[in-house]
């Protein structure tokens, strides 16, 4: 791993120690990125609570108790699941941050309505509404960026929310 996403993972885990905070990750295209970085670090056992990889739709349904129906109608790739998934994760879990990730990292699998690079964030928190994020990385020209760094972008972007929700300055 590169040292930025660790930095910002340390950051991450340095926050949510000092608010007495757990988080559980539910990610799909990230694949775990997310989980590696915050685990890449000693003593992070206690604040990264546990971690859902649920790459299929079956494994939305089945660990994070995402509605088929939802899937079918919103597609896996939408704001709609990524709600759903952290929500999933903040249920099944002992944590009080739940971020969820799914996209289209490519190179295929995009479409006009949802390109490849598509990313939707879902950070859920108790008796807290769940903040969505939609993020469409492209390159500088406006190009598809790669699989590699379309997942590494997503991972990142995750950090940084899961750093805002725990930043006591930010949230009281």
């Amino acid at each position: 791993m590169r040292e930025d996403i660790i930095a910002l993972a340390q950051n991450v885990l340095d926050a949510c120690r000092a608010r007495g905070k757990k988080i559980a990750l539910a990610e799909s295209c990230t694949g775990g990125l997310i989980a590696a970085a915050l685990t890449e670090i000693p003593g992070s056992s206690d604040i990264f609570e546990r971690g859902f990889v649920t790459y299929s739709n079956e494994a939305k349904q089945e660990m994070l108790g995402v509605s088929g129906d939802l899937i079918a109608t919103h597609g896996a790739v939408s704001a709609q699941v990524a709600e759903a998934m952290a929500l999933g994760a903040l249920d099944r879990s002992r944590a009080q941050i739940a971020l969820s990730v799914t996209g289209i990292a490519g190179p295929g699998g995009g479409s006009a309505q949802k390109p490849v690079g598509l990313v939707h964030f879902g950070l859920a928190r108790p008796e807290r509404p769940t903040l969505l994020v939609e993020n469409r990385f492209s390159g500088p020209d406006g190009g598809t960026m790669s699989r590699e760094k379309i997942r590494r972008q997503a991972a990142l972007t995750g950090l940084r929310l899961l750093l805002e929700a725990a930043e006591p300055q930010r949230y009281a």
